[in-house]
């Protein structure tokens, strides 16, 4: 198959994810509608004011700008809030292709702080996808193009869930 979304439509291999027909969507349009539809219901990127820059499949890229309500005790971005924006983007990026996927793994590697007012910008992008597990790379830098975090997610696709059902 030439789609490039052929691991979620459908696939000879009984280990791939499979679909009964062809969207007739293109992989972009299914990307975005995937993520219109997340972000309406992400509560936790409303509270941290994030912006979804852009997205498409199998990447993804969020903004946030460091308020003063995620400082750390020394005056910097809190981890956990370098975190939440990586964690974002990667789940933007992993879900993309219209089969709900979620976090089966992740590591994030912080360089350097990031400081009050900065905007963050985090860049998800694919790196390797076998049946239902992705490997996802995720950098993190400020307005001046610093790196300040790496972030590597595993995913795994759970094609019987549905995002917004009740849990």
């Amino acid at each position: 198959m030439t789609d490039p979304r052929a691991r979620a439509i459908q696939s000879p291999d009984p280990f791939r994810l499979s679909k009964l027909y062809p969207d007739p969507m293109t992989p972009e349009e299914i990307a975005r509608a995937s993520a219109d539809k997340m972000w309406r219901l992400d509560a936790a990127r409303t509270a941290a004011d994030m912006t979804l820059l852009s997205v498409g499949p199998g990447v993804a890229r969020i903004s946030m700008r460091v308020r003063p309500d995620m400082l750390n005790a020394l005056g910097v971005c809190h981890g956990g809030q370098i975190y939440l924006l990586a964690d974002s983007a990667f789940a933007y990026a992993s879900n993309t292709y219209d089969v709900p996927t979620v976090a089966q793994h992740c590591s994030i590697t912080y360089l350097t702080p990031a400081r009050p007012g900065d905007l963050l910008t985090a860049d998800a992008r694919e790196a390797h996808v076998v049946g239902r597990t992705g490997v996802y790379d995720v950098t993190v830098a400020t307005q001046n193009g610093e790196t300040i975090a790496e972030f590597r997610g595993i995913s795994r696709a759970v094609p019987r869930a549905t995002i917004g059902a009740a849990p």
